[in-house]
């Protein structure tokens, strides 16, 4: 019988398996994610990135309610299978909205793996920006569901945080920095390019 142990910051880029990832054993304090068959591993949200998340995914969620035809289901914290790799890639945005997501079979029953959302936001670590600027825009680039991926930074003024949206564009981005304050508005989302 082999012995689990415990996942951490020294296992960033350790090469792993759909079913070790999901048996392994994490230290807190971390955010997982299987990018092309290895761990990857960030720091936790700090409090104005939890905030933030926090901010956004009531915002959207409050959307979703107010215009089920455009979004059906927001979520936090998913997972997002990118089709097309040679290994598992499975990046978790911080807040992911679905326009056809399944609300007629039970919650227990939907497997990431066969959803896939139109919208997914992240909020920039201050540890690892290049994640969310660079890494998650080629990889969300390739799931074709994905129309809108904002990002999220406030770094500079965790009060005034600056949004830059990629919108879908054929096989490209088109890049949008919106201005703070703009869309903020209940009901109200000029960013929401559909």
């Amino acid at each position: 019988m082999s012995t689990i142990t415990k996942l951490g910051r020294a296992d960033h880029g350790r090469p792993m398996t759909w079913e070790e990832f999901q048996a392994g054993d994490y230290e807190s304090g971390y955010h997982y994610e299987l990018i092309d068959g290895r761990l990857y591993v960030a720091p936790a949200a700090n409090a104005p990135q939890g905030l933030l998340e926090r901010w956004i995914y009531r915002e959207l969620d409050r959307y979703s309610d107010e215009r089920p035809e455009v979004l059906n289901m927001v979520y936090n914290k998913v997972r997002v299978f990118v089709p097309g790799c040679p290994e598992i890639t499975a990046p978790e945005p911080d807040v992911a909205c679905y326009k056809d997501f399944p609300t007629t079979i039970p919650f227990w029953d939907v497997q990431w793996e066969y959803v896939s959302p139109l919208l997914v936001v992240e909020v920039v670590s201050a540890d690892d920006p290049d994640k969310d600027y660079v890494r998650n825009v080629d990889l969300y680039l390739q799931v074709p569901s994905i129309r809108e991926y904002w990002i999220l930074d406030n770094r500079d003024d965790p009060s005034r945080p600056r949004l830059r949206v990629y919108r879908r564009q054929g096989k490209c981005w088109r890049v949008v920095d919106v201005p703070f304050g703009a869309g903020t508005r209940r009901g109200s989302y000029p960013a929401l390019g559909w």
